[in-house]
């Protein structure tokens, strides 16, 4: 387990967008919301890693990079939209909080499959065969990942204005989804413009 913790979270902490991701959705919503919907997802991810440790490492990098893709412009358009006066201040209506959960479950769930954490809990379940220990070890490796990402998200959500929060939270997710489309063009070697 702690072994899957070490490697985990290294290999999540190295290039791994879902951190960027994580910190702007915190911009915009309650944290508490954002990190739930954040534990659920990547518990639910790693459990299938775990489970189909010989086929996650067979995935297709441009099928995932075209779903992040999606994931992170329609996180992106949500952010946008969303018309509330404070961000993680004052009561909510019970819509809003059903939207900041789905919306950074969405994000997460969709998002990053078949990455270098998946793939070493994978790698770790083939070696040692204990797929719980992996597991458990992974999740709070991405725990631990997630509670740093937020706790930057919250200190500059405090500094910030709503109309500067809104505009960085959208263009984070912006970006990080037209990274995945660019991945996705080199997979499929569509013209170089589209390589940046």
């Amino acid at each position: 387990m702690l072994l899957a913790l070490w490697a985990v979270l290294i290999a999540e902490l190295v290039g791994d967008r879902s951190l960027y991701a994580l910190a702007s959705l915190a911009l915009r919503f309650r944290w508490y919301l954002v990190f739930l919907a954040f534990t659920l997802a990547n518990a639910t991810k790693m459990a299938l890693a775990v489970l189909l440790a010989r086929a996650i490492s067979q995935f297709q990098p441009h099928w995932t990079s075209l779903v992040s893709a999606i994931a992170f412009f329609v996180s992106a358009i949500l952010i946008w939209m969303d018309e509330t006066d404070e961000v993680g201040k004052g009561p909510q209506s019970q819509d809003n909080w059903i939207k900041a959960f789905f919306v950074s479950l969405g994000t997460f769930l969709l998002s990053e499959w078949g990455d270098p954490g998946q793939i070493a809990a994978a790698a770790l379940v083939l070696k040692f065969n204990l797929p719980l220990a992996a597991w458990v070890g992974a999740t709070l490796a991405l725990m631990l990942k997630g509670g740093v990402a937020i706790a930057l998200g919250l200190q500059i959500r405090h500094r910030l204005p709503l109309r500067t929060l809104r505009v960085l939270a959208t263009a984070s997710c912006f970006i990080l989804g037209t990274v995945a489309v660019v991945q996705t063009a080199a997979a499929y070697n569509l013209p170089g413009w589209l390589h940046l």
